[in-house]
């Protein structure tokens, strides 16, 4: 059984809508009134400078943070603290059980939401296409960021969430493994997983990205098709370049 071949009903159809989502710190506004639209099948890049309120707003999708205002819908069913299986979150920082093997993460998650019978050769796929392998039986104390990071990578994918947030996902990886994720994001979008991407890699943005939203102090400034932020842009239409003269 191939990745492509999981539950595809899960996640196809899929839509999050977000209104008017606000989370303040003592007095300042991390996140300011935003709204999105995501349906399954689409990749959102969610963008901006250290500060943003990017990361935020990933903990408040995925229920670690309480809003201050505004409300989160999937599938027009507005959602509370519990997200059960509807959004996972790969956080920036990899964070693994130092005294679990990767395939005791892999076998935990698999348990925690009841997977069904079956999701060993997919985790066994998973595996091999992010090089872990080699690295089924290694302890979580003993790997490397980028390792780590995979590892948390293919623990959250296996788990078959119809919204997925990828929290700067290239942190910590060499370029093959960088490549290796682009590549597994663009299958779970053909699956219908709506994904939401979070990245200073402006080049890997533009290239896996359907639509993005600017955060400027906590505010969305921009959003749009890549081509559309292109014709209002002034300067050179590079995501790099439309990015740095809107966030100026």
């Amino acid at each position: 059984m191939g990745l492509e071949k999981g539950d595809p009903n899960r996640a196809a159809g899929a839509t999050l809508r977000v209104e008017n989502l606000t989370k303040r710190f003592a007095k300042t506004v991390a996140v300011d009134r935003l709204n999105l639209t995501l349906r399954g099948g689409e990749v959102l890049g969610l963008l901006g400078p250290n500060g943003a309120g990017k990361t935020t707003t990933f903990l408040c999708l995925c229920g670690l943070l309480r809003p201050d205002g505004g409300a989160i819908f999937f599938n027009d069913v507005r959602l509370g603290t519990e997200r059960g299986r509807t959004i996972a979150l790969i956080p920036e920082t990899p964070d693994v059980y130092p005294m679990l093997t990767v395939w005791e993460h892999l076998a935990f998650v698999a348990r925690s939401v009841e997977l069904e019978p079956g999701w060993e050769e997919r985790a066994e796929e998973l595996l091999e296409r992010l090089e872990l392998t080699d690295a089924r039986d290694a302890l979580g104390q003993s790997l490397s960021k980028g390792m780590r990071q995979k590892t948390l990578i293919a623990s959250t994918v296996l788990a078959e969430a119809p919204v997925l947030l990828f929290d700067e996902p290239m942190i910590g990886l060499d370029p093959k493994g960088q490549r290796e994720l682009r590549d597994l994001i663009v299958r779970l979008r053909e699956r219908g997983t709506a994904i939401v991407i979070s990245t200073h890699l402006l080049e890997s943005a533009e290239a896996l990205c359907d639509r993005v939203i600017i955060l400027k102090n906590g505010v969305a400034v921009a959003s749009g098709a890549v081509p559309e932020l292109r014709r209002r842009a002034t300067g050179e239409n590079t995501l790099e370049n439309i990015f740095l003269e809107i966030t100026a």
